[in-house]
């Protein structure tokens, strides 16, 4: 039986490459997304042509009991679950105070800090029976730094990045390695970056800064900075680390 890796948020940018990258290297590899059932189906079978397994499914991450159900059944159906890629978005929009309805606000929330309190409550205590186990957490700038216009996200991602602290605090020195990893950047995904950019904007942006320049961070070497992260012994885990092109100015400097 395979190790599995299950990844929440699976897209076909960060979630979804870094699900191919596990399943490369050996992983049975869970990919679970809110929509886009053809886009889903697309990636498992990109990963079995290459001679990995992987299952799909469709997950509204928001949705009581959704993430519980889904991890007992991959548990009792898949396999042990050894790796949670925790990608899921929590970007609301650029919205200004007035325009930041108390409903928007809570759901930045529990994209961003409760899907991870309830995946984590759920898969802790069996990771903890095996003595084993690694949660990754994608995170963004909004988690160091808050912005005009990112009410939601900023606080939202901000709890995120607490939250996986104090599970380390807790489950570090029973085996479950959690590293926060926060996307200080651009990322040349088409499928977020490119729609809310827009097709031509995108474009323009991969010709003068990605491609050849490398300006916006690629997703392949995105998974195998998280590969490695799950590799690492433990006696030099790492707890949190900020990724960006060599080009860009650190979060801390603008």
């Amino acid at each position: 039986m395979k190790p599995v890796c299950l990844v929440i948020g699976a897209g076909a940018g960060i979630g979804g490459t870094v699900g191919k990258k596990f399943a490369k290297e050996g992983y049975h590899t869970v990919l679970c997304r809110r929509s886009d059932e053809q886009g889903l189906n697309k990636l498992v079978s990109e990963i079995e042509s290459e001679g990995g397994d992987a299952t799909g499914f469709l997950v509204n991450a928001v949705k009581d009991e959704a993430i519980e159900e889904r991890i007992a059944q991959v548990e009792a159906d898949i396999g042990p679950i050894e790796v949670v890629i925790f990608n899921l978005g929590a970007q609301v929009g650029d919205r200004s105070l007035q325009d930041t309805s108390y409903k928007v606000f809570e759901l930045g929330w529990r994209m961003a800090t409760f899907a991870l309190f309830r995946t984590a409550s759920t898969v802790c205590p069996l990771m903890e029976e095996r003595g084993r186990g690694t949660i990754l957490v994608t995170s963004s700038t909004a988690a160091v730094r808050g912005n005009k216009g990112q009410h939601s996200h900023a606080a939202a991602m901000g709890g995120r990045r607490m939250l996986c602290q104090s599970l380390s605090a807790q489950f570090s020195s029973k085996g479950i390695h959690v590293a926060h990893i926060v996307i200080d950047g651009s990322v040349d995904a088409p499928d977020t970056l490119g729609k809310m950019l827009g097709e031509e904007k995108f474009k323009e942006l991969r010709k003068t800064k990605g491609m050849e320049h490398d300006g916006l961070m690629l997703p392949v070497k995105i998974a195998e900075t998280y590969y490695h992260l799950h590799q690492q012994h433990r006696s030099v885990w790492t707890h949190e680390l900020d990724l960006r092109s060599y080009s860009d100015l650190a979060w801390w400097n603008h």
